[in-house]
């Protein structure tokens, strides 16, 4: 950015919204205000897109919550999400499956063949897919939706998923499933979170017609209006290194990255995408100074990570296309 005039920021936050989304999320997670998404909360266009994308895809359907679980589960371990994958292992819990989120969790492999091929298939998702073709846009709708939800915990948010880290045992993993129990196993209408979106876009091919296609389309819309918070050069630079990753390999620690210094936003922009993992308070502080804000920062972040999630997108549509 350097030499560049400053970049036009994403709209402003409408009112309202926000109320409306920790209502049905209190209702239908069964957690009130989940960390994963008040830390969304600055803008509500992406808080609201996040959570209907989760809602519709691995919430909502007919697919098995259990089958669900275990590719969001792959999803976070592969992108090194501690957070997530604990998160994961206590709503397998809560599906009843004791033995299953704790084998998970330690990174075994499970017993049941087809748990193995989910799990395996949720870390790379240019193996086979391992579920009937009706049951697509369920199953990647979750993957790609904590592709996203993976970086923005890794960018903006602590390993830790309870206070003081007690995830770490088992017990309170266990007893906090038992608490989800009844709401993991409730039969929720598909769609009823879509009222509550703020942007919209084009649906993918392998959901055009159903909800998890339009909570795609709107989160990609308001995940992209951070691209305006760079400049075209590096928003360019962002968008180039991510067309070269394979979907899965992390982010060698010799590669170089955009200077602190020079370069902020980029290498903001660039760790969310490939690395949300290895970014700093440095990093942000760099970056973050006025005119910028929260609202600017979370767009950033959401920015990187919707680029990382359409090249795991079209990885897949091409591996599906090779084998058909």
């Amino acid at each position: 950015m350097v030499g560049a005039p400053p970049p036009p920021h994403p709209p402003p936050p409408p009112p309202g919204g926000g109320p409306h989304v920790y209502a049905q999320l209190a209702t239908d997670f069964g957690i009130k205000d989940a960390t994963t998404f008040v830390v969304l909360s600055a803008s509500p266009p992406l808080l609201t897109a996040t959570w209907a994308l989760m809602r519709e895809s691995l919430l909502a359907g007919r697919a098995s919550r259990t089958g669900k679980e275990l590719v969001a589960a792959g999803v976070s371990l592969a992108n090194r999400c501690p957070f997530c994958a604990t998160a994961h292992a206590v709503l397998l819990h809560a599906t009843g499956d004791h033995r299953l989120a704790e084998t998970v969790l330690r990174g075994d492999e499970p017993e049941d063949p087809g748990d193995r091929r989910l799990l395996a298939w949720g870390k790379d998702m240019s193996r086979p897919q391992p579920f009937p073709g009706h049951e697509a846009d369920e199953y990647v709708g979750t993957a790609l939706a904590f592709h996203f939800i993976n970086r923005v915990v890794s960018s903006l948010l602590s390993e830790q998923m309870l206070p003081g880290g007690v995830e770490k045992y088992r017990l309170v993993r266990s007893t906090a499933g038992r608490s989800l129990a009844a709401t993991v196993r409730r039969e929720l209408r598909p769609g009823t979170s879509l009222p509550l979106l703020g942007t919209s876009g084009e649906a993918p091919p392998w959901a055009a017609q159903g909800p998890v296609g339009t909570a795609y389309g709107a989160l990609r819309s308001a995940a992209y209006q951070g691209a305006g918070l760079l400049s075209d050069e590096d928003a360019a630079f962002v968008r180039e290194s991510v067309a070269g990753w394979d979907g899965v390999t992390p982010l060698p620690l010799a590669a170089r990255l955009p200077e602190r210094k020079d370069r902020p936003g980029a290498r903001l922009a660039l760790l969310a995408a490939r690395a949300p993992y290895r970014i700093t308070d440095e990093d942000v502080a760099a970056w973050r100074v006025p005119p910028f804000t929260d609202h600017c920062l979370v767009h950033l972040i959401a920015f990187g990570a919707i680029c990382a999630v359409e090249r795991v997108e079209a990885l897949l549509r091409t591996a599906t296309e090779e084998r058909a």
